[in-house]
């Protein structure tokens, strides 16, 4: 089997993905079609340390992390809503495919 080249561009986005867009390194490995340790030592040569906290801060927490959970959360908000439109648009034009 031959091994597979990417251009550093390809990199970028795949780590990009799971740098800005909220993907695990699973889900866009999977996606782009690529081993999941490929992604993982690109995102780790680029200094990605891993996910962020999944629980949310005590109230009592530094107001700096408090900052940085809403834009974490405000991301994944983000993201759900991107879905749900592709998921509307979807829907209907598999809807007028069937008439």
């Amino acid at each position: 089997m031959a091994k597979r080249t990417f251009t550093s561009v390809f990199k970028d986005e795949a780590c990009g993905l799971v740098t800005g867009q909220g993907y695990t390194a699973a889900q866009a490995a999977k996606q782009l079609g690529i081993a999941e340790m490929t992604l993982r030592s690109w995102l780790k040569a680029r200094g990605w340390r891993g996910p962020q906290q999944l629980e949310a801060p005590d109230a009592s927490d530094d107001p700096k992390v408090l900052k940085a959970h809403i834009r974490d959360l405000a991301k994944k908000l983000a993201r759900s809503e991107m879905e749900k439109e592709i998921l509307k648009k979807a829907t209907a034009f598999f809807a007028s495919q069937n008439l």
